[in-house]
């Protein structure tokens, strides 16, 4: 049963074999609890361009995802995304933040998942779990 959904940074620090995520996310690997969205596919390829041999690091990133199960969206997201929009909106809410943050959001709470990031907006989402890392352990 999969419990977390890792953000950008945890997953390109797996990645890149950091050793603080390593240890913390290959025992939920070996369970079949780590899972990320789609979308951290594309955010981590940007990255990834900026680095040497990103030919390869993609080829790596695709056979990590082997192992990270990727959330596609679906259109049960796609409404929880427009009904967190609307309920973070100003002045009903705490505001908004970015819209694939968002779109994260709404896949962890579809799917009762907590969300591994270094980014603290998450922890604004009304009702997500949110597991916040120190930046330091950040590629």
């Amino acid at each position: 049963m999969r419990r977390y959904l890792l953000d950008t940074g945890p997953l390109a620090a797996l990645l890149l074999a950091r050793p603080a995520l390593v240890s913390l996310i290959t025992p939920w690997m070996m369970q079949h609890e780590a899972a990320t969205s789609i979308l951290m596919y594309a955010e981590v390829t940007e990255y990834l361009r900026s680095l040497s041999n990103p030919s390869q690091r993609q080829r790596a990133l695709r056979t990590l995802l082997g192992e990270v199960y990727p959330y596609y969206l679906t259109y049960p997201m796609l409404e929880r995304y427009a009904d967190l929009r609307r309920q973070m909106r100003t002045p009903r809410g705490p505001g908004l933040i970015g819209d694939i943050d968002t779109l994260v959001a709404a896949t962890a709470l579809e799917r009762d998942l907590t969300v591994v990031t270094m980014d603290e907006d998450y922890r604004r989402v009304p009702g997500l779990k949110v597991l916040l890392l120190p930046k330091r352990q950040h590629p």
